[in-house]
Formats: C-alpha cells, sequence, structure tokens
C-alpha cells in the first residue's frame, strides 16, 4: 500500500479513462498526458489498463508500507526518496517505511507515478478515473488517504531508463478544421494559427482558457449543443478560445473552430497558466506530433 502523506495542489488517480459512455453523458476522462501515463506503467511492467497517480505542479508525499516497485514520468519533477535523489523516467524500489516526495517542476505541469501492480481503487463504469468535471471515480487524493496496489503488472520490466525530452512550454499543436470554421470569418483561422496564444490561470483538466487575439464570429444564432471531443478549440461569444482535455465536457454549445490533433494533446496537457502554445494547420495524419519550441 501507498499512504499519501501530501497530495500537494492536486493528485488523482488515473488510468486510460472510461470510453462508450458518451451517449448517456460520462466523459472519457482518464490521464490528461496519456503517453506519460503510459510510460510510466510500462517502466514499472504493469498491465496496460492500471491506473497510476497524476500529480499536478508537484509536492506529492506518500510512504510505502511494503517493498514496491516505482516510477515517475511526464513534467520532470526532481525525485527523492528518504531526502536522497531518486531517478525520474526509471523505476525504482521503495522499501516499507521508505517516503517518497515530488519536488516542483521546472517545466510542465503534471507528473505521473506508477507502482507495479497498479493503483487499486474500485472502479467505475470500467475506469478508476478522477473524473473532476462529473465526479464520477474516486476522490482527489488527500493528506491521510490509503492506495491499495493491485494485481495489473505482466512480465518483469526490462528497462532501466527512458530518456524522454521535457515538455516544451511553447509547443506548436497541429489543428484540422473544426465542424464550424464555417461559423467564423476566415481572419479567425488566420488569427488561430498565427498568433501566440498564453495560458490564463483559470485552466485545468477540463481545459485550457486561451488569451490572444478575439476569433471573430460571422455568424450570431444560438448553436443546439453538440458533441465534443477531446482536443476541440471551442469559441464562446466573447471570441477567447478554450482547449478541451481530458474532463471535457461531451456536449458544447459555442461552435468549434479547430481540434487539435490526438498525438499532440500530451504537449497541450503539460501547459500551465503563462505558458505561450501556437496552432500550426494539420500537416497530415501520419506526421508526428508537432512538439517544436524551447
Amino acid at each position: 500500500m501507498l499512504t499519501v502523506l501530501a497530495p500537494g495542489p492536486l493528485a488523482t488517480v488515473q488510468d486510460r479513462g472510461r470510453p462508450g459512455w458518451a451517449a448517456i453523458g460520462v466523459p472519457t476522462s482518464g490521464a490528461a498526458d496519456g503517453a506519460s501515463h503510459d510510460l510510466a506503467n510500462r517502466l514499472v511492467g504493469n498491465d496496460p489498463a492500471a491506473a497510476t497517480v497524476e500529480v499536478t505542479a508537484g509536492g506529492l508525499r506518500v510512504r510505502a508500507d511494503r517493498t514496491l516497485l516505482v516510477a515517475v514520468t511526464g513534467a520532470p519533477v526532481p525525485v527523492t526518496v528518504d531526502g536522497r535523489a531518486a531517478p525520474f523516467a526509471a523505476p525504482f524500489s521503495l522499501s516499507p517505511g521508505a517516503v517518497l516526495s515530488l519536488g516542483l517542476p521546472p517545466v510542465g505541469l503534471r507528473s505521473y507515478l506508477a507502482v507495479r501492480g497498479g493503483v487499486a481503487v474500485p472502479p467505475v463504469l470500467g475506469s478508476r478515473s478522477t473524473d473532476t468535471l462529473s465526479g464520477l471515480g474516486p476522490p482527489p487524493l488527500a493528506a491521510g488517504a490509503v492506495l491499495a496496489v493491485g494485481t495489473l503488472a505482466g512480465d518483469e520490466p526490462f528497462v532501466d531508463v527512458a530518456p524522454v525530452r521535457p515538455p516544451s512550454s511553447r509547443p506548436v499543436l497541429e489543428v484540422l478544421p473544426g465542424p464550424r470554421r464555417n461559423w467564423f470569418a476566415a481572419e479567425a483561422w488566420t488569427a488561430l494559427t498565427s498568433a501566440e496564444w498564453t495560458v490564463t490561470p483559470d485552466s485545468d483538466r477540463v481545459g485550457l482558457r486561451l488569451a490572444g487575439p478575439s476569433l471573430v464570429r460571422t455568424r450570431t444564432a444560438e448553436l443546439p449543443s453538440e458533441g465534443l471531443v477531446a482536443g476541440a478549440v471551442q469559441v464562446p461569444p466573447d471570441g477567447a478560445p478554450i482547449l478541451f482535455l481530458a474532463d471535457h465536457p461531451v456536449t458544447g454549445g459555442y461552435p468549434v473552430l479547430a481540434v487539435v490533433r490526438t498525438i499532440d494533446l500530451p504537449a497541450a496537457a503539460q501547459l500551465r497558466p503563462g505558458d505561450v502554445v501556437r496552432f500550426s494547420p494539420s500537416r497530415g495524419p501520419g506526421a508526428p506530433p508537432a512538439r517544436r519550441g524551447r
């Protein structure tokens, strides 16, 4: 088991989400940075369905109640065990009573703690994910919470380290035209794909609110609610876009100008307030993710 001593600003249990329930109003949720979540599981030899702890802006402290194999990925936080430096993006063991601490990442926002066997909280609709919008799944972690360790482990891991690039604080995300691009002036698409956009403080797992030039609509009629997907760039009447992330609602009543490619969503999930993001028209379905920027 793992006992939470301090959760940091926000720590939640996440897996790959609960797809297939949108028809009854249930979002998919799941890890915001799915690539980092999957890597953490691979490093400890977990089944891909295993749950991890998603840690926002560091600050997590947990105590191992037995010997555990763990790994930390995502935003590159300083990792310590009983005050001594421990590896990042590599598996390592915790002894009974050892305290694992995560510091503040210098770049990026969300880190992932995997434990061999997975975090075993009761599943809701087939997922152990905390959905901050609907309230489904376990509550955010709090001091004193005890996390059981499950049995979703496969073969013993054979990777000793996974060198990965840190997240960019100025990524370029590729976008496809959204279903309501024709509701906007041509200049709106040009502005979206040429301007710099700043992530505002009122952003979370639901979506990123972006500050930049106003995206002007040519149609002012009411739009009936229609389906939304992660990566949708929705534009409210004030012209300031919202980029939806893992806990997005299943429907929305504002027009969607663009949709970020799924492969670029992990980079979006690592953006924090004050970071700058740009959008680029998609180069095609087979192109690699656009992680340009410093």
